[in-house]
């Protein structure tokens, strides 16, 4: 994924830039990067790899040596950024958030017209130089970069810092992800996630529309771009990837996990002795469901955090797996004995879930159910960047869908619809091959009720293929 922070304030804002960008480290893996302009007109900038350590121990020492009142911080999953590009519109910073699909359409056109890239690491063009190629082909600022979210196929939010110390942030065309802008006097904010904003004094002015753009000053924010009409906001943002203490649209996340999780216990009727979540996402589902069939809530399963990174982050599946194994640590005494119902944000291959119910078996749990706070996931998401080695023929769906059918895109929107045969049928199949004593999956409808936004404002494409 991947998320990005943004700031112009009348006073030096490297404080706020460092810790602002810090907290969107929850949504990348490998890179982290600051960029701010200087007194002197020019740009101080720094790229670091935060695979296997913190954002903040990587640029503990950089921020030392950098001054400046207008900055733009990112975190991403695997491209360098920011990017310095000296063009016909000025030097400037420039970052993004997203995923360009069509990005090697977009690199063979350009070169056609003479221009040029470098390479990253396996000779793939970095993205965010792609966008700033489509930015460059237009006369000004604005309408470059409402024409690079007019090409891009997928989403792209985008910050730019320009020689002259102002900051643009334009939300991608259809509002998949999250810009909000935050305010403090003498200085004005923009971020992926609403959590960066309290402890550094800011108070949430609004999000950014769809395919909105602005620009930033230490007085506020100026509209340059209106909303476009149409929205489609990545609902796993709520199940999953976005921070508790965050809201978009309104709509705060552990807030919608909890109402998750009550969706998910009233249409329940299973006896168990204790609810948990499978940390970290799925405490606040875990916390809805207790509070709502009237089942205590405990930990019996807990995360050792201080030196395992994310799971998913590896691209080796037999190193994920391991990492996802060694930072979860059960405790026998509590589950020893017990019928325990885990509440989930999803299930995307079922690989780790299957290791981690056999281990529960193995301390002694006498049974183990399972309530993911979303449907089954059918259909692999072609507008954001959850994993690049992702295939969805690796969905638990699909595959048992496949077990199913002897095929594993026959019938999809029959295995989607809730209440379908097929879908089931779907969902026996993977419980059984997950060695489940029970799994019952969140209905659609629950889903976006406990979201609290229309569905048509909502992608749902993952689960019924409307995105």
């Amino acid at each position: 994924m991947g998320g990005m922070f943004g700031v112009s304030s009348s006073s030096d804002c490297v404080t706020d830039l460092f810790y602002g960008t810090d907290y969107h480290s929850h949504l990348g893996t490998m890179r982290g990067g600051l960029a701010v302009r200087t007194a002197e007109g020019g740009f101080s900038r720094y790229i670091h790899d935060i695979t296997n350590s913190q954002f903040r121990s990587k640029f503990e020492h950089d921020i030392a040596r950098m001054r400046g009142a207008a900055g733009v911080g990112v975190i991403s999953d695997f491209e360098d950024q920011p990017l310095l590009i000296s063009s016909h519109l000025g030097v400037y910073a420039i970052v993004t958030v997203g995923v360009v699909k069509n990005a090697e359409a977009l690199a063979r056109k350009a070169l056609a017209k003479g221009a040029h890239f470098s390479e990253m690491k396996g000779g793939e063009i970095n993205p965010t130089e792609i966008v700033a190629t489509l930015i460059n082909q237009e006369r000004t600022l604005v309408d470059g970069l409402k024409s690079a979210q007019a090409a891009i196929e997928g989403s792209c939010s985008i910050l730019l810092l320009t020689e002259g110390g102002e900051v643009y942030a334009a939300r991608d065309r259809v509002g998949r992800t999250p810009l909000i802008i935050g305010r403090k006097p003498g200085a004005t904010a923009v971020a992926s996630e609403s959590c960066a904003f309290p402890n550094l004094g800011y108070e949430v002015e609004r999000d950014l529309g769809p395919g909105e753009i602005v620009r930033l000053s230490p007085d506020g924010a100026e509209r340059l771009a209106g909303p476009g009409d149409r929205m489609r906001m990545c609902s796993f943002l709520w199940v999953y990837y976005g921070y508790p203490a965050s809201s978009y649209e309104g709509q705060n996340v552990e807030v919608v996990r909890n109402r998750c999780g009550a969706a998910l216990a009233r249409r329940d009727n299973v006896k168990v002795d204790m609810v948990a979540g499978i940390p970290d996402s799925g405490t606040g589902h875990a916390i809805g469901y207790a509070t709502e069939a009237g089942v205590p809530y405990r930990r019996p399963f807990v995360k050792y955090t201080p030196t395992w990174p994310r799971s998913f982050m590896p691209q080796d599946q037999s190193v994920r797996d391991l990492v996802a194994r060694m930072k979860l640590i059960p405790i026998r005494e509590m589950l020893d004995g017990a019928r325990v119902l885990f509440c989930e944000d999803s299930i995307v291959r079922g690989t780790q879930l299957r290791d981690t119910v056999r281990r529960l078996y193995a301390v002694g749990a006498r049974e183990v159910h399972m309530r993911p706070a979303c449907p089954p996931l059918v259909y692999g998401c072609k507008f954001l960047n959850f994993s690049r080695s992702r295939s969805e023929l690796d969905l638990a769906g699909r595959w048992a869908i496949k077990a199913l059918e002897g095929r594993d895109d026959a019938c999809l929107a029959e295995y989607a619809a809730d209440g379908s045969a097929k879908k089931e049928a779907m969902i026996e199949h993977i419980g059984k091959t997950l060695e489940l004593t029970s799994l019952r999956y969140q209905r659609l409808d629950d889903l976006v009720a406990a979201i609290g936004l229309p569905k048509e404002k909502l992608c749902t494409y993952c689960w019924d293929a409307q995105g």
